[in-house]
């Protein structure tokens, strides 16, 4: 279970690499727009999961993707970190858009992908 944790989380890591990058270089901005949308995807993923599993899915799947992937995949301290550097940089709504919006965004995709998962 050790390896399966740690390879889906190393392929979760790659995979968030490759989509913040893609996104950063398609909207270059000094707003954080690839790790907001890395961690409302993964919250989604997350959310969905865990409906799946509460409707009769095999658990072991969340742990390894849940907790591996998705645990991975998204980055809670890197949004808070591009929070502060926007503070320290003076950019202070986007800043707050950013703490803000991650919030809102992440559990809105949590709750949807939940939702989606206890019906499929």
């Amino acid at each position: 279970m050790i390896v399966l944790l740690a390879l889906a989380g190393g392929l979760g890591a790659a995979c968030r690499f490759a989509l913040d990058g893609a996104v950063r270089a398609r909207f270059p901005s000094q707003f954080p727009w690839g790790v907001l949308v890395v961690n409302v995807l993964g919250s989604f993923l997350l959310g969905l999961l865990t409906g799946l599993v509460l409707d009769g899915a095999d658990p072991a799947w969340r742990l390894v993707l849940g907790v591996g992937f998705c645990g991975g995949f998204t980055t809670f301290s890197t949004a808070m970190t591009d929070t502060v550097r926007l503070v320290r940089e003076g950019a202070l709504r986007p800043a707050a858009g950013n703490l803000v919006g991650s919030l809102a965004l992440t559990v809105l995709a949590a709750a949807f992908g939940l939702g989606l998962g206890v019906l499929g």
